[in-house]
């Protein structure tokens, strides 16, 4: 049977398949535990108040028997680590530069779960990042890979560019690969690069550090201290995954919705600092960057800009001061802060403080050019 399945998930388009008993191991649901007591899951709210259904995959649906865990790879032949840096440049992770991989996904889970109830019977639930499961460790119990001490799965065929999904089955479905051994070794590459320091230690991430918590989850005013390291990213950070020795296998994704877009390769930031909110729209409908907003959206842009040094988009970004969203405009002064001179920052803030009145914003006028 698991031979077949496998054959089958293949066909479909996956690039790996392995089979894992519904439980987590007490390491597993103690370090989830610690992680959230630590806060160090910012204001992912969700997360810690559907812990028990993460921490027991039987809680959120009793009658699983068994989780069919696949990947799917999403390289498209280019380390992005070149990208860092390109002042009018933008950078998206690579995994957002395609289409949605939610829907992509979906679909093909969908019409794998068909089949196996045609064949096998059995009822079935299908998750692709939406849902309280802990997908890689649950993908480490199934033989898919490694959690590295970025704490990202890492498989020896496919490095650490790879999708997963999974399947909750009430069939029992016998499990006949075993864990992969660690094969991190002595390697701190993804630490030693990671600019914001968010992996604290081996197998440790304080998301409220992280780049794409900062720029994707965090919906708030993102604290000074990370502005400036965030460079040119906009939309995610690939550095600790790009980084990974492990890469060296990975081959080209035969999913077509993975290759980048060409609009969302290497973008330019002041097309981005000009879409509206219908043009934010369009732009994003198949992407699952859409999901932020345009808001946050722009914030994320006005930051990259500040970082440009391009003084001459000073004239665009002082237009953002008088943004309806207190997000846009605290970014728009502090990206003013970075292009111009202080005397003429003292002269903007005359203009136009009196007509704020959100707490945030004003600070951002006296403090941004401090």
């Amino acid at each position: 049977m698991i031979e077949d399945l496998e054959q089958k998930a293949i066909s479909l388009g996956f690039d790996c398949f392995g089979v894992a008993q519904p439980s987590l191991t007490k390491s597993v649901s103690k370090n989830l535990s610690n992680f959230i007591s630590l806060k160090m899951h910012g204001d992912m709210q969700w997360m810690e108040n559907r812990l028990s259904f993460r921490n027991n995959p039987k809680n959120l649906w009793p009658d699983v028997n068994s989780v069919i865990v696949l990947g799917v790879n999403y390289f498209y032949g280019q380390s992005p680590l070149s990208e860092i840096g390109l002042k009018n440049k933008a950078f998206i992770s690579s995994y957002s530069r395609g289409n949605d991989y939610h829907k992509v996904i979906k679909k093909k889970l969908k019409l794998y779960t068909e089949w196996i109830h045609r064949r096998y019977g059995g009822e079935y639930k299908i998750f692709v990042d939406t849902a309280p499961v802990m997908e890689k460790p649950i993908a480490v119990e199934a033989g898919l890979g490694w959690q590295g001490k970025h704490t990202n799965l890492i498989s020896k065929k496919l490095g650490n560019w790879f999708f997963l999904g999974s399947i909750f089955t009430s069939l029992n479905i016998k499990k006949e690969k075993e864990k992969v051994t660690n094969h991190c070794g002595s390697c701190t590459s993804c630490i030693d690069i990671c600019p914001t320091n968010a992996i604290i230690e081996p197998y440790k991430l304080d998301a409220r550090r992280c780049i794409s918590y900062l720029t994707i989850e965090y919906k708030q005013h993102i604290p000074k201290e990370f502005r400036k390291k965030i460079g040119n990213r906009i939309y995610g950070c690939d550095d600790c995954l790009a980084i990974c020795p492990w890469n060296k296998f990975a081959r080209v994704t035969n999913e077509t919705d993975f290759f980048p877009r060409r609009e969302l390769n290497k973008p330019s930031l002041t097309k981005l600092l000009k879409l509206k909110d219908k043009d934010f729209r369009e732009l994003f409908q198949k992407s699952s960057i859409k999901r932020i907003g345009r808001d946050r959206f722009i914030r994320n842009v006005l930051i990259a800009i500040g970082n440009s040094g391009k003084k001459e988009l000073s004239h665009i970004v002082e237009k953002f001061i008088l943004d309806k969203s207190p997000l846009v405009r605290a970014m728009a002064i502090w990206a003013m802060s970075q292009l111009i001179e202080r005397n003429y920052f003292k002269y903007l803030r005359g203009k136009y403080v009196l007509r704020e009145e959100n707490l945030w914003v004003l600070s951002e006028w006296f403090k941004s050019n401090e």
